[in-house]
């Protein structure tokens, strides 16, 4: 599977996300919690993301923005919760200010996110569970799933 695979689970107000990278389990957690690679990948291009502090460890914060080819920002935080060093974590994401101050315009997002060794390199799964329905269908109307999984492609480029 070299492309990104989504599934809805309206009932659960879940968002599944799975995705193989032909990259070691090491590499890929790399690129996934260090604030230098994820400037590198987690936007999709034409976009880039930009950190602005960022501790990964339980009760730490990645505070980032996305801004767009016209200097146009938009402003995401997530906080560290549960961490199994390798195999997975738990973030609890918000659209926010540049200070981090929660937008109560936008659900937010609790994510889990884990890493599984397989045939080409490793299995990313990340369900991401939201607080209605709605939430999720407005996330989704939002363009998430073509913006992550043209940053996989970042992503895979940057694991070449």
């Amino acid at each position: 599977m070299t492309q990104t695979q989504y599934t809805k689970s309206p009932d659960n107000k879940i968002l599944y996300v799975t995705r193989e990278f032909a990259a070691a389990p090491e590499q890929v957690w790399h690129a996934w919690t260090d604030s230098q690679l994820l400037d590198q990948w987690w936007a999709p291009k034409p976009w880039k993301a930009q950190t602005k502090t960022m501790q990964f460890e339980e009760g730490g914060t990645w505070l980032y923005c996305m801004e767009g080819p016209e200097g146009e920002k938009s402003w995401n935080q997530a906080d560290f919760k549960n961490i199994q060093p390798q195999t997975s974590y738990e973030t609890v994401d918000s659209f926010c200010d540049e200070e981090g101050n929660v937008n109560p315009d936008f659900p937010r997002m609790y994510w889990t996110t884990t890493f599984t060794p397989s045939n080409a390199g490793t299995r990313v799964d990340i369900g991401i569970t939201f607080p209605t329905q709605a939430d999720l269908e407005k996330i989704v109307e939002m363009g998430f799933e073509t913006g992550f999984a043209a940053a996989h492609e970042n992503l895979d480029a940057l694991l070449k």
